[in-house]
């Protein structure tokens, strides 16, 4: 049965709102916790719909999962298998796709479905299968099914450059690598946090990653790894999402658990944008990997269009935050283009905020233009992916009248618990099955 919100808009909101553990760090790190047949302990889960999806995949694959805390689990990964494999969940979620590198790294041949995820556009698996190809795993598709074969016994250094600085396939080579034999340079690796993440992890379970935080990762090939603690690092997606909210309702909102330094050119964006913002209590995380923690204050101010904002790899803007920055961008005076070079079948929140009172025109599959400041008006739309859904809840918040956000579970997917969090600062908003 699925779910639908129901907001109720133009009010402002005013209280402290915490960001939680990133989505796009803990897939990743679930997976690569196979590595080892020793148990590792992953702390800072957050608790949604994709996590709870791959949770069930290892499951599926002998994997034993023990909750310690609320969002703090144990994995078992000592006597996995692949017979009974839960394809239907592979074929659910985009980040199964880290299970081509993982996999192959304890097994000589194995078979996996599709991976599925947001329909963002073409979201093409070729340069994880190259990366892979050059690490020694070969990957044949039939009928559906990818046959993937470790046939790695080379020695001595490689190299390998990705054909794009993708995020999952730049940890999908590390994955694939670091049980290898020998060196392997990893040339346009994505530099993104949550790579760096992951490489920490990595690099505490006894791999020997360097080079973490640029384009050229230096992976030396061990013989095994054991099992580690590992704290996730919070959502700086969540970050730019609550600063968009606050600043889009014109509302006082103290935002716990902000990583400054990972959304630099975010922050820089949002300036240029008026956003009335201070970075306070900044200070060593002790669970993290040597970066600070800061709370963001955001009060209300007059918004500015931004000129140009186009998303980049790390340490640019993120693809994820540009749908976000939109939707504020439809508050501003002036008139702002909003460029997703990434993904062509991203713009369908565009025509949603149209059918609120935007004034946005849609250029082509990748540009749009966005005219303010506009007032939006509540009425039923669609979340037609994860962030699309995000943006389309910050619009009826700042609408007037009633909004009816169809497709739930795609915000569920990366947002734990959006609506009671959302509550807590004085939105209207409630869940309802349809």
């Amino acid at each position: 049965m699925s779910e639908k919100f129901i907001i109720e808009g133009g009010h402002k909101l005013k209280g402290e709102i915490e960001v939680l553990g990133a989505k796009n760090a803990a897939l990743p790190i679930l997976v690569a916790s196979v590595l080892s047949k020793e148990r590792s302990i992953i702390d800072n889960i957050p608790l949604i719909g994709d996590v709870f999806t791959m949770l069930e995949i290892l499951k599926s694959i002998g994997v034993k999962i023990k909750f310690l805390g609320k969002r703090k689990i144990q994995i078992d990964p000592s006597k996995i298998h692949l017979s009974n494999m839960d394809y239907d969940l592979v074929t659910s979620i985009r980040s199964s796709v880290f299970l081509f590198g993982a996999l192959s790294s304890r097994f000589k041949n194995f078979k996996l479905t599709t991976p599925g995820g947001c329909q963002l556009g073409s979201r093409v698996l070729d340069p994880h299968f190259e990366g892979l190809k050059s690490v020694g795993v070969s990957i044949k598709k039939e009928n559906g099914v990818y046959y993937v074969s470790n046939t790695a016994g080379k020695k001595g250094k490689r190299e390998i450059v990705l054909s794009e600085m993708s995020v999952t396939a730049t940890e999908n080579v590390i994955l694939a690598s670091v049980l290898s034999k020998g060196t392997i340079d990893v040339y346009a690796a994505a530099s993104e946090h949550y790579v760096q993440d992951l490489c920490h992890f990595l690099n505490k379970m006894g791999a020997k990653i360097s080079g973490i935080g640029t384009s050229h990762l230096t992976i030396d090939g061990v013989e095994s790894l054991s099992g580690s603690e590992h704290f996730v690092m919070y959502d700086p997606i969540e970050m730019g999402t609550f600063i968009s909210l606050a600043a889009s309702t014109q509302s006082d909102i103290l935002i716990k658990n902000t990583i400054p330094e990972f959304i630099r050119f975010e922050l820089l964006k949002f300036k240029e944008a008026n956003v009335n913002f201070k970075i306070l209590n900044k200070k060593k995380f002790s669970k993290g990997w040597g970066y600070e923690l800061a709370d963001l204050k955001i009060k209300p101010s007059k918004l500015k269009a931004v000129k140009k904002v186009h998303n980049m790899p790390y340490p640019s803007f993120s693809a994820d935050i540009l749908p976000i920055f939109a939707v504020l961008m439809t508050q501003a005076k002036g008139v702002s283009l909003i460029h997703d070079w990434m993904y062509e079948g991203r713009m369908k929140y565009i025509e949603e905020l149209n059918r609120m009172g935007a004034d946005a025109f849609i250029c082509d599959p990748h540009r749009a233009l966005v005219t303010g400041p506009t007032k939006l008006e509540g009425k039923n739309i669609t979340g037609f992916d994860l962030r699309a859904g995000a943006t389309l809840m910050i619009a009826a918040l700042i609408a007037s009248g009633k909004s009816v956000i169809s497709n739930a579970y795609q915000v569920d997917r990366g947002y734990e618990e959006i609506e009671k969090r959302l509550k807590k600062i004085g939105a209207k908003i409630k869940r309802i099955k349809s």
